[in-house]
């Protein structure tokens, strides 16, 4: 299935490819722009949108959404919230509850960036005093959003009285400020956009519900970040709400496949080459489990420009393919892939290229990547 935007069929082709080493990625500025652009049309504003940087782990892509006004985003490591802070985003929000020397790194992070408002998640009470514990010691005033499980059954909190007591308990620790409602569904993947917006709606009555009990004891007004890519158009409904899609700025092929709805553009493709013919029907590619992501089954990309083709065998270095096409290709000739899954991709990657008018036009680095940038 080809985006119902992508009306040049040779959009993805570099005239550069004997410059671009092979297995690499390459994305497209101008896609990701129109991606963004998007992305503010259904939030209905850029100050709804905290997109998740997750998906492309790159300094470049957020200065481009900062381009357009958006200055919120959501992280998922401390190296990932360090390469935002660098960037100078006004509000980031580390949406994994730190742990162990995370906790540390966290605060040390805070000192550095002062002049950022860095908070994050928490769906527990030992977590909440290290936190306040911290905050005292280092003198941070630390904004933190109470997790709630809506259904994913991952990490969170159930809404009711428990959930209640941990809020406040939030806002009676030292240091502390009750920031609002971390609601993360990423259970939600109903391809057919009714459905998935039925069973988003109803799982989020108790989200609803919880924040009238919270107004009932006197607090208010409650702030929610809610959804990730596949509910952002529906969350987006919702007054108020902030939402946090990530895949939406790259768009991979699962997306595209599952959610036709949305219509967002893929912007990052992975080059490849044919490195052997070892038999009858069989092209053998650089494109192993080191070079795009393999924790589903296959298919794990959508080849570009071939209609006939069968995944085989898919090794670290290595991926062979069956089709009746093969006498048309050659030992080195290039080949186009878009990534089932991008956000694992793009963390194969130390950088990728730069594509502008089927021209490289450089290299951005996937800062982020690293476990550790400098705390």
């Amino acid at each position: 299935m080809k985006s119902i935007h992508d009306s040049n069929d040779n959009w993805y082709k570099t005239d550069d490819a004997d410059l671009i080493n092979s297995p690499s990625l390459l994305v497209y500025p101008d896609r990701i722009e129109s991606n963004i652009k998007r992305m503010i049309d259904i939030a209905g504003g850029a100050n709804l949108l905290r997109p998740h940087v997750k998906t492309h782990k790159m300094a470049e892509i957020i200065n481009l959404q900062m381009n357009y006004g958006i200055n919120k985003f959501k992280c998922a490591t401390i190296s990932e919230t360090e390469m935002v802070a660098k960037c100078g985003a006004q509000d980031i929000l580390l949406a994994v509850q730190p742990v162990g020397p995370n906790i540390e790194r966290f605060f040390k992070l805070k000192q550095e960036f002062k002049n950022t408002k860095i908070s994050c998640i928490t769906d527990n009470e030992g977590i909440i005093i290290q936190l306040s514990d911290w905050a005292r010691k280092t003198g941070l005033e630390t904004h933190v959003w109470l997790d709630i499980n809506n259904g994913m059954n991952r990490t969170g909190i159930t809404p009711g009285e428990k959930a209640g007591r941990l809020f406040e308990r939030i806002i009676d620790s030292p240091m502390l400020v009750a920031e609002g409602l971390h609601v993360y569904d990423g259970h939600i993947h109903e391809p057919d956009i009714s459905l998935r917006k039925k069973i988003c709606d109803d799982a989020y009555v108790q989200i609803i519900s919880f924040i009238e009990e919270l107004k009932n004891e006197g607090i208010s007004p409650i702030k929610v970040i809610a959804g990730g890519t596949p509910t952002f158009p529906i969350h987006a409904l919702r007054k108020e709400v902030e939402t946090s899609p990530g895949t939406t700025l790259l768009w991979d092929w699962g997306y595209s496949n599952s959610y036709t709805d949305m219509g967002f553009l893929h912007a990052a493709v992975l080059l490849t080459r044919i490195i052997s013919k070892p038999g009858i029907d069989l092209l053998c590619l650089d494109l192993g489990h080191k070079a795009v992501a393999s924790e589903m089954s296959q298919p794990r990309i959508k080849l570009l420009g071939i209609d006939k083709y069968t995944i085989i065998n898919h090794n670290e270095e290595h991926m062979v393919i069956r089709t009746p096409l093969s006498n048309k290709y050659k030992t080195g000739d290039v080949l186009y892939a878009i990534p089932w899954h991008v956000c694992p991709t793009v963390d194969r990657h130390d950088s990728v290229y730069v594509i502008n008018g089927h021209k490289v036009s450089g290299q951005w680095n996937v800062a982020a990547r690293k476990r550790v940038i400098t705390f």
